[in-house]
């Protein structure tokens, strides 16, 4: 194998000309895909499958970030144009978007100039041949100078793929080809490159002139055009949005997630009862408890969530899958660019929903220094899926399995996001920045069942992995240090108060009364859940002693017959906050790195952890005070204290604001 010739393909295509989909059909791999632009932010590779590599060598692919043009505007197209100039591929395969002509060939005339061997696969024929479309594939491939191929990646047979790597290989033996010159201009010169971009649009025209045949007209209002009025509409937009994530939330932690959870649950118990008669009555108490309660009933309690999580991966991939959320992002663009915030900002976000970490590595696409950073802050808001668990505990102990919990969460975030951007905004002094956002709607699509499916068995998969390696080990750790105490002495039952966990997490309970759960148990479980969000769950099982959070029957008949509510010490308000301190607060330690690499600036770091801190903490205390007013007619503990914190934060934020505007101000004097 060592001395067999390897090929190197690079994948390039514009955003959203399924480049990804096809890199997964080839490979095997599952890279995420939306249906939308900027969701590939780095290079991915991987080799070809076997089934379709029919050569002697091996082939590897290069998934490159979506781009428009070989002259850099971003930092994604910056990769693309830096890949294939600086790093030899063997072959270019550029995926090119059969529905969109005129707009793809653009970047193929491009290529087609480095003198590297281009084949172009005409990706998505299938929808131009519904819409009675035809395009002259051996003409295009004329006026182009290099191979074309039909391809649909989507589609497991029949999809041209076998053909489009057995070209690659065949053109890639023929070495550099003399390079294509559609401009007739001397490329060597900045100000020619510049004046060449009219004539290669005129030259693109003509190719597509003679090439495609489109029946629809574009004067004509489609079905689509009909639907994103409504979907797309500036008012009305936002209401479906809400209708559509509550009916998600609905489904998976409401009616199919629990149904699937109680058999997962079932499971784990028998696990539970099996290792518990294995171990039998000889094995020390204490190496018992770290096993059953620490490890099994920990993990599990976390691990039981998972149907439900997994029903809402795959609701979320397919409504990404169908085109959906590309229009919440246009809906949502004009309340950002209002704040300062890039309308790319809505991507990293959407993204973040799945994992916080590519949600924030996903800021790169943004050109914009300010917004890049700020948009990497304020992106861990959104409530990815290390947080669903603690949702739908919450939901389901104090609100009864209730969806509105769930959508609730997902619209508070959204709200944060926008007054943490204009926050932001006003204490840098760009409060005059203007924002460009232009992103094509991709076309409504019946969704793939087979790659929702793909998408969801990925997340649950990086779900369980993290379940079995860092909150196994979290766990362990909470179980220890709750059974000793300092002089490592079994803490007797009834003193837990004594033990090492107690001890630690007593002077943080303190500073959580304001907010309605001050013991040291939820502080703890608080505490645990900035190395990952899910360990709140376990830390809770553990601590808690209650390892079925699923059964809301067994919820509600826990410890000698006391209900959850009374055993955390619980009011439904101030559950409601502790919630919203554990997904407004700062996020995993994985996700503060990914903050630390996108931001590259310590000062912008900290202070994003600071005012991360701060909203998690104002906003757990004005739920639990006001709701605590409504509720009872009173204020609840500690409110005084709490609103000193609370003043204090939110003066510091209007100086910084007002010292931001006066900055602004004498910018804008000296400019004028």
């Amino acid at each position: 194998m060592s001395n067999q010739r390897s090929i190197k393909v690079a994948l390039t295509g514009n955003p959203n000309s399924g480049k990804t989909t096809l890199f997964n059909a080839i490979t095997g791999e599952i890279a995420h895909v939306g249906n939308w632009a900027g969701v590939t932010i780095e290079k991915k590779e991987g080799e070809i499958k076997k089934s379709l590599n029919k050569q002697a060598v091996q082939i590897t692919a290069v998934d490159l970030p979506g781009a428009y043009s070989m002259s850099p505007f971003t930092s994604e197209e910056n990769i693309t144009s830096g890949f294939v100039k600086n790093e030899n591929p063997d072959v270019i395969i550029n995926i090119v978007d059969a529905t969109n002509l005129s707009r793809s060939l653009f970047f193929t005339t491009q290529l087609l100039e480095l003198g590297i061997p281009v084949v172009v696969a005409l990706n998505k024929s299938d929808l131009t041949k519904k819409k009675g479309t035809t395009i002259d594939i051996k003409q295009l491939s004329k006026q182009l100078g290099c191979p074309v191929v039909e391809t649909v990646a989507t589609k497991g047979s029949n999809n041209g793929l076998e053909e489009l790597i057995s070209t690659a290989c065949e053109v890639s033996d023929n070495g550099q080809r003399a390079p294509f010159d559609s401009t007739g201009v001397d490329m060597t010169d900045k100000k020619s490159v510049e004046a060449s971009d009219k004539k290669r649009y005129e030259f693109v025209k003509g190719i597509v002139s003679k090439v495609e045949d489109r029946k629809v007209s574009s004067n004509i209002q489609t079905k689509q055009d009909a639907a994103d009025r409504i979907l797309a509409h500036k008012w009305l937009g936002i209401p479906i949005f809400a209708v559509v994530m509550w009916a998600v939330f609905s489904i998976s932690q409401t009616h199919l997630g629990p149904l699937l959870a109680d058999t997962f649950v079932g499971w784990i118990d028998m696990l539970y009862v099996g290792v518990e008669g294995l171990l039998g009555e000889g094995v020390s108490p204490v190496l018992s408890s770290i096993l059953l309660d620490g490890i099994i009933g920990g993990v599990g309690a976390v691990v039981g969530f998972l149907p439900l999580i997994m029903i809402l991966f795959f609701l979320l991939a397919l409504l990404e899958d169908c085109g959906y959320m590309a229009r919440v992002a246009v809906v949502m663009d004009r309340f950002f660019k209002k704040v300062g915030l890039s309308g790319k900002s809505i991507i990293p976000m959407v993204i973040g929903t799945g994992c916080a970490i590519p949600g924030v590595m996903a800021t790169r696409t943004i050109k914009n220094e300010r917004q890049r950073r700020t948009t990497a802050m304020l992106t861990p808001f959104m409530p990815c899926g290390a947080k669903l668990p603690v949702i739908a505990l919450f939901a389901g102990a104090f609100f009864n399995d209730a969806a509105w919990v769930g959508t609730t969460m997902y619209f508070v975030g959204i709200a944060i996001i926008i007054l943490g951007a204009l926050v932001v905004q006003r204490i840098t002094g760009e409060k005059h920045a203007r924002s460009f956002f232009i992103m094509e709607l991709p076309e409504y699509r019946f969704p793939s069942i087979k790659r929702a499916t793909i998408s969801m068995l990925s997340r649950g998969k990086a779900f369980v992995v993290k379940a079995g390696t860092i909150i196994l080990l979290c766990n362990a750790a909470v179980q220890i240090m709750q059974t000793f105490n300092w002089q490592f002495q079994v803490v007797a039952e009834g003193a837990e108060n004594t033990s090492i966990l107690a001890s630690i997490a007593s002077p943080f309970a303190l500073l959580l009364v304001p907010l309605g759960f001050g013991t040291w148990q939820l502080a703890a479980a608080a505490i645990t859940g900035f190395i990952a969000k899910e360990n709140v769950v376990g830390t809770l099982a553990v601590v808690y002693g209650i390892t079925n959070f699923i059964d809301t029957e067994e919820l509600a008949l826990v410890a000698d017959g006391s209900n959850v509510a009374s055993v955390m010490g619980l009011t439904s308000v101030a559950a409601l906050a502790y919630l919203m301190f554990n997904l407004f607060t700062p996020p995993c330690f994985a996700a503060i790195g990914a903050m630390n690499s996108e931001m590259e600036d310590k000062k912008w770091l900290w202070s994003g952890i600071a005012f991360q801190f701060g909203m998690g903490y104002t906003v757990a205390f004005i739920t639990y005070q006001l709701g605590t007013l409504i509720t009872t007619g009173a204020l609840g503990n500690g409110f005084a204290a709490g609103l000193i914190v609370v003043a204090a934060m939110i003066a510091y934020v209007v100086h910084l604001m007002k010292k931001g505007e006066k900055k602004a101000e004498a910018e804008l004097a000296l400019s004028a």
